[in-house]
Parts: structure tokens; C-alpha cells; sequence
């Protein structure tokens, strides 16, 4: 049984968003806010794969590629999010998502599942930003190439 491309591509970007978190929890980077916003690029890596291996099958529908590419984007999203909230338990729960940036979206101390909620909304955002510039950029690619070819 062969699983569906965008699974496998949101797993993988569940995995580098996990291994980049975990490389900055082991060289003391955690806290910093800024290097957490290259966590977006995970989410464009897998998104584009998705996007990629649609076109080379020759689906070139707008509709199901966003389907696709956003279904792949939101998996990522909401495997990181159990991830982190599983690890933030182990970790040592609210005490330990206190440790984490103080800065971000919060005033006071947040718990694992307000942290959590809020890294979500978060990454909603984020897979729909990032699939919408996606298929801009392949369908720009197929109108243009669709252009030429009549010329």
C-alpha cells in the first residue's frame, strides 16, 4: 500500500521542523524567536515536492493542486504541533514552555496547550500563505509555457 504524496511530504516536513527545533533546543538557540521563523521553509520544501510531483503527473488543475499542496502544508503543521505539545510534557509542561520566548505572542505565562493553540494559528497561516505562493509560481510556470507554445 503506497501512501498518498501528501502525507509522506507532510511527515517530512513534520521531520525538519522536529530535527531544526531539536538542534536549536541542543545549541541553547530555542528562545530566540528569529531563527523559529525558518520553520517556513520545511513547509515550502514539502509543499513544493507535493506541487512538483502533481504538474510531472500532468495534474494542472488549480483547484486540486491547492487541495493537495494545502492538505500536505497543514499535515506538516499539525503533526509539529502534537509533536511539540508531546515533548513539552516530557520536558516538564508549563514550566518548560516558560523557558521558551517570552516574546512570543504572549504577556504572561502561557500554558503547553495555549502555546500550543497559538503556534497552530500560527502555522495555519503560514501552509496557506505558503501554498498560495506556490501555486502562483507553477501556474505562472504552465501559463507562460502554454503561451509559448502557441506563438
Amino acid at each position: 500500500m503506497k501512501l498518498p504524496k501528501e502525507l509522506v511530504n507532510g511527515f517530512i516536513i513534520f521531520m525538519g521542523i522536529g530535527f531544526y527545533f531539536l538542534l536549536m533546543e541542543l545549541l541553547g538557540l530555542a528562545d530566540i524567536y528569529l531563527l523559529r521563523l525558518f520553520n517556513v521553509l520545511f513547509v515550502f520544501f514539502g509543499t513544493y515536492k507535493t506541487l512538483k510531483s502533481n504538474f510531472a503527473e500532468g495534474k494542472k488543475v488549480l483547484v486540486s493542486n491547492a487541495v493537495s499542496a494545502l492538505l500536505t502544508s497543514l499535515t506538516g503543521i499539525f503533526l509539529s504541533i502534537v509533536g511539540l505539545i508531546i515533548y513539552s510534557y516530557a520536558k516538564g509542561g508549563d514550566a518548560y514552555v516558560g523557558t521558551l520566548s517570552k516574546t512570543f505572542l504572549f504577556g504572561g505565562d502561557p500554558s503547553v496547550m495555549t502555546y500550543s493553540i497559538s503556534l497552530l494559528f500560527e502555522g495555519i497561516v503560514s501552509a496557506v500563505i505558503v501554498t498560495f505562493m506556490l501555486l502562483l509560481y507553477w501556474d505562472t510556470r504552465y501559463s507562460s509555457d502554454k503561451h509559448g507554445a502557441e506563438s
